[in-house]
């Protein structure tokens, strides 16, 4: 999630730094490749990773390097809170790296602004790695027609592809005796607290509840409820502010009383004591979001069994959803040997044994679509991983400003919106107050996107 903040704050300093047009970002259909440059020299690479992911990309730089004579890679790995300064820094003095993380929210600024280089020309023609057995969704991401992303020119290569799963304590439901749920079949949000109610328990008579059904972070876990109602934070054009909206209201105000009505998660002062994440870790929710990222810490961290399922929908028939995350490996527009930075950006995002290498370890879903049954079957929890490639290629979305330039429209929701989670306003009132403030937010936003 962290990974997302970053990416935004790189994607701010651009804005700042070089400002934008509304006529540059015809770049995105009219560029030509450029000349491949030279197939020999040195390739500038950063990117932020855990010592574990640091580890495998040492090994596939290693193994890139020697099936490519005459090619170095010099690799600058920092960690997530340095990556946006440093680039924002490279940025200012037009140092770009050969080869960098992008996210999907940064398309936009990166094009209209001439940073990055349109890949089609490069990695469509390319041996070894395949780009057309990565996902189409994630490739979607990075497409960008100078209007809108999601078609177009191709930007950036899937580094990772972070589906965002709902998550249950199977442990705490066997115990309890409740039914376990459908791996396929979301719950209604009826059902779903229900089986909250259920779950949450005060097992020493102390008056305190010792578990409870959830305790969702409304910042990642509120989308779902959203979507999950047929409802979004913008209308079907991209340029209305939706957040008034019944249906938008509705799913607000029944995440909200998920604490101060049905009384299923920690109230604030139980949330204080201890966070959900650390309730979660422990056995005492019986729902949390899961994303890829989290697998391996959870498989060696915690002390019950657990599995996957889809996010509730409001009522039966209605299509659950939930976004999807990660980045992108990127091509600096002024590198020096575009063909051989583009080459290391396709391996590093579609080389089979560097994805393998990810997979065996739980760091991350394959890119490759060819993996998707080794993923899946691994012996190893969650039994029902499918459903993240379910996310990947169905029931995912991408974050709602990845359209609109910046997201300071989309924070405005966020900046008191515990007003309405400790239950001191209704979430109509939340919502019609904090709309206008939104739309001209967003206008300002949408002014800044090509108009050619």
């Amino acid at each position: 999630m962290k990974k997302m903040a970053v990416m935004g704050m790189a994607a701010a300093a651009l804005l700042s730094l070089t400002g934008c047009s509304k006529s540059n970002g015809q770049s995105a259909k009219a560029d030509k490749a450029p000349d491949p440059g030279p197939s020999t020299g040195t390739i500038s690479v950063m990117n932020f990773a855990q010592p574990a992911e640091k580890a495998i990309l040492d090994k596939v730089i290693k193994h890139y390097e020697e099936t490519h004579p005459g090619v170095t890679v010099d690799v600058i790995t920092v960690t997530q809170d340095e990556y946006g300064p440093k680039l924002q820094a490279l940025l200012a003095a037009n140092k770009l790296p050969d080869v960098f993380y992008m996210g999907p929210e940064s398309v936009r600024q990166y094009v209209d602004n001439k940073k990055v280089l349109a890949l089609d020309d490069f990695v469509y023609n390319a041996t070894g790695a395949d780009v057309t057995d990565l996902y189409e969704a994630a490739l979607n991401d990075y497409r960008y027609d100078g209007k809108l992303l999601g078609q177009g020119k191709l930007y950036a290569l899937p580094k990772d592809f972070g589906p965002a799963a709902l998550a249950y304590n199977k442990t705490l439901f066997e115990k309890y005796g409740i039914p376990l749920p459908s791996p396929t079949e979301p719950y209604t949000w009826e059902e779903f607290i229900d089986v909250c109610k259920q779950c949450t328990k005060d097992l020493d008579g102390n008056g305190e509840n010792d578990t409870f059904g959830t305790g969702l972070n409304v910042n990642w876990s509120l989308h779902q409820f959203i979507w999950g109602n047929g409802a979004d934070y913008l209308d079907s054009t991209g340029t209305k502010v939706a957040v008034t909206d019944p249906k938008f209201v509705e799913a607000l105000q029944f995440f909200a009383d998920q604490t101060n009505v049905y009384q299923v998660t920690p109230n604030a002062n139980q949330a204080a004591s201890l966070d959900t994440y650390q309730r979660w870790l422990k056995g005492e929710l019986g729902f949390f979001l899961a994303g890829s990222w989290d697998i391996s810490t959870f498989n060696t961290t915690l002390p019950f069994e657990y599995d996957l399922i889809p996010w509730p929908v409001h009522n039966k028939g209605d299509k659950t959803a939930t976004y999807r995350g990660g980045v992108g490996w990127a091509v600096a527009a002024n590198t020096k040997m575009p063909q051989a930075a583009a080459d290391l950006a396709l391996y590093l995002s579609a080389d089979k044994e560097a994805n393998q290498m990810y997979v065996d370890q739980d760091l991350q879903l394959p890119n490759l679509k060819s993996l998707a049954s080794a993923y899946i079957e691994k012996p190893s929890m969650p039994a029902n991983r499918q459903e993240f490639i379910h996310i990947i290629s169905e029931s995912g979305r991408p974050w709602p400003y990845n359209q609109t330039y910046n997201r300071v429209w989309y924070d405005d929701f966020f900046l008191s919106i515990s007003k309405v989670l400790d239950g001191s306003m209704t979430a109509k009132d939340y919502c019609e107050k904090v709309a206008p403030k939104m739309q001209k937010d967003l206008d300002k936003a949408l002014s800044k996107v090509n108009k050619e």
